[in-house]
């Protein structure tokens, strides 16, 4: 989530720095570590390109770009996130069309955050010109219209400047997005999220850094140290008992995470509790200079 912002003093500061290498390394399930030296990757149209690995303190990911901020899943609004410097990883969400391009949309219907109605996967890449994104009038600042973006553009765009996390919504699109992550060389920078651990694990054999979100009914029954061979991130949701919270804390997976956000009250009890990362649809608000008691 790569401009720096801190929950001092009881959080350290994070940062990101970029160091050329001859070549990206193989991929790995965890992180390589908080410790070491820092390492990059090539990436497309940059010199190089930010890994996850490199993430400390307390790590803020822009849920859809920041949805109650900007227009969510859209190239303006992540890009105004990114400008503005709230987000250390920004996140969209990834469907797949009819014929099989990957383009950014949470819902499974046009209806809520479009000009069109139907089906997302009932429209091939031909169509989905035509497909305008509606912003809130609630929204701040002044937005206009547009296509919602292909997920290789989102990656083209922001891939080397930024982490990036990408929730694939159907789950066969995984190959066609692990190509276009291993093409663009980032796939020490893209985390591949999903609700299902199974997804994840196929991620990982992808060669791929996975994301695994649980709703609290789901914490209260998992057991996550199960999955830290192949999970990179678990995100718990903010409503979930404490006890459940710890025990993702404990598990042994390389980062955990919460979501979403939106409150202060929340990203101060997740932070107590041990997360290390809050994923909030308001990054501008909840990245102060500290943590209330």
């Amino acid at each position: 989530m790569a401009t720096k912002a801190a929950f001092a003093p009881l959080i350290s500061l994070f940062t990101l720095t970029l160091v050329a290498v001859p070549a990206a390394p193989a991929a790995s399930a965890a992180p390589a570590g908080r410790t070491g030296p820092p390492a990059v990757e090539q990436g497309v149209g940059r010199t190089v390109a930010p890994r996850l690995s490199r993430l400390s303190g307390t790590t803020v990911t822009a849920h859809r770009g920041g949805a109650l901020e900007v227009p969510e899943n859209s190239m303006q609004g992540m890009a105004a996130t990114r400008r503005r410097g709230y987000a250390h990883v920004l996140d969209a969400d990834i469907r797949r069309l009819r014929d099989g391009t990957l383009v950014a949309m949470h819902d499974d219907t046009l209806d809520r955050t479009t000009d069109q109605h139907g089906r997302v996967g009932a429209l091939d890449w031909k169509a989905w010109q035509k497909v305008r994104l509606t912003p809130k009038s609630s929204l701040p600042g002044q937005w206009r219209p547009e296509r919602p973006p292909a997920a290789r553009e989102i990656l083209d765009r922001f891939g080397g400047d930024i982490p990036l996390m990408l929730e694939l919504k159907d789950p066969e699109g995984l190959p066609r997005l692990a190509r276009l992550i291993r093409e663009r060389h980032l796939t020490r920078s893209v985390l591949v999220e999903s609700n299902d651990p199974r997804v994840a694990a196929a991620a990982h054999e992808e060669g791929l850094l996975t994301a695994v979100w649980r709703s609290a009914r789901q914490a209260a029954g998992d057991r996550p140290e199960r999955w830290k061979d192949y999970v990179t991130m678990l995100s718990i949701d903010h409503r979930a008992a404490a006890g459940d919270v710890r025990r993702a804390v404990r598990s042994g997976i390389g980062y955990v995470w919460s979501h979403t956000v939106n409150t202060r009250a929340a990203r101060d009890r997740m932070l107590r509790l041990g997360c290390e990362g809050i994923v909030t649809d308001r990054p501008g608000s909840l990245a102060p200079t500290g943590v209330e008691p």
